[in-house]
């Protein structure tokens, strides 16, 4: 994924964190806000509490994958903070409760339906 589709920066986390608005899956939170760009950007954070290194990796690869073939509208900043039964569901769940939650905060696009 390239950085300038990232949300890298602390700073950039805690404004998504403070005035975004927030859905909640089982095993997902998904936070959203506007930004200027008009290009829509990705954070993923997966704590420690998520398992060992392989198995956060193995989350965080899944939940890029899940972003790349179903994004939200134009012009969002979207974090995905994994919980600690992200490590155990199946990709197909993870997927689902990716879309519930962009249903949710209204992020799903129209030609994804």
């Amino acid at each position: 994924m390239k950085a300038s589709v990232t949300v890298k920066k602390n700073h950039e986390f805690r404004r998504i964190y403070r005035r975004g608005a927030s859905a909640v899956a089982p095993c997902l939170v998904m936070y959203c806000r506007r930004n200027p760009t008009g290009a829509s950007r990705l954070g993923i954070t997966v704590s420690t509490k998520v398992g060992k290194a392989v198995v956060r990796n193995l989350v965080r690869r899944r939940l890029r994958e899940i972003y790349r073939l179903t994004p939200p509208k134009s012009g969002y900043d979207v974090i995905l903070v994994a919980r600690k039964r992200a490590a155990f569901v199946s990709y197909h769940k993870l997927a689902g409760a990716y879309r519930e939650l962009l249903e949710k905060l209204a992020l799903l696009r129209e030609e994804s339906l």
